[in-house]
């Protein structure tokens, strides 16, 4: 099964999506880099048809420079959504992705089926500061993304599943300038997100690695508290990329999204 490209125009915005899979529609939405590609969405592909946006300014979509905070992000995606056909599909966000869709159910929860929140940016909650990975020497960040250390470092420099050096530094210093249009409003998140959160309607799964250096997991139980629908999976022995770290992640979102408890 390979993935399949869908390029748009959204809003003067070229926007490239990746497609894999068949069955019901899920719209994933990934963080603020694009380091662990999209392969884990083969995982899904069996049950489900997954999209897979690049956010503007990150990955093979093009600049948005107007973009001036994630409310930009919430009407790109709706819009992408409605550009391509999507009834209903469930929503997948990761860490600022998880953020993202959380806003998108917040003020649009009626357009989606299942949530899953894995390890979502954005709350900022004082007694749960995890690690500020702007500051963390590049040679270190695989020991922060991943509890195992080598499954993040295969995609960096010199790892079996990273691009070139060159590319792998492009890309990097691309998806930094967008992610600082993002943060221009309110940094990594919102202060009033955690007053949103009960506006969520839909079923919502938030799954998070229990080793999480960069969103702790203790947040888990806020997010849990905030939304009327939502349970938690908090994983054993995995951190940040959780769902690279241990694969059973992804059936377990799978089989969630498919109607399971």
């Amino acid at each position: 099964m390979v993935f399949e490209t869908i390029r748009l125009e959204i809003d003067a915005v070229d926007t490239v999506v990746k497609t894999i899979g068949t069955g019901p529609a899920v719209l994933a939405l990934h963080g603020a880099a694009t380091i662990e590609g999209q392969e884990w969405a083969r995982g899904l592909a069996d049950r489900f048809r997954v999209y897979l946006p690049f956010h503007p300014g990150f990955g093979e979509s093009g600049p948005a420079p107007h973009i001036c905070g994630m409310q930009d992000l919430i009407i790109h995606n709706l819009r992408l959504i409605a550009a391509l056909g999507l009834d209903r599909p469930h929503l997948v966000g990761h860490s600022m992705g998880g953020w993202m869709a959380a806003e998108m159910a917040a003020v649009a929860g009626e357009r989606f089926a299942r949530l899953v929140l894995n390890a979502p940016a954005g709350l900022n909650h004082p007694d749960h500061r995890g690690t500020d990975l702007s500051k963390v020497a590049p040679q270190d960040l695989p020991r922060y993304l991943a509890h195992r250390a080598e499954v993040a470092a295969q995609y960096f420099p010199g790892g079996s599943l990273a691009p070139p050096p060159e590319q792998f530094v492009a890309a990097r210093e691309k998806e930094a300038k967008a992610l600082s249009n993002i943060q221009k409003a309110h940094g990594m998140g919102h202060p009033n997100l955690g007053r949103w959160l009960s506006r969520i309607p839909n079923e919502t799964l938030i799954v998070w690695g229990n080793r999480d250096r960069v969103a702790l997991a203790s947040q888990a139980e806020l997010w849990a508290s905030a939304i009327p629908k939502s349970r938690t999976y908090v994983v054993p022995g995995v951190g940040h990329f959780a769902m690279q770290e241990d694969p059973t992640c992804v059936g377990a979102i799978g089989d969630f999204l498919a109607g399971g408890k």
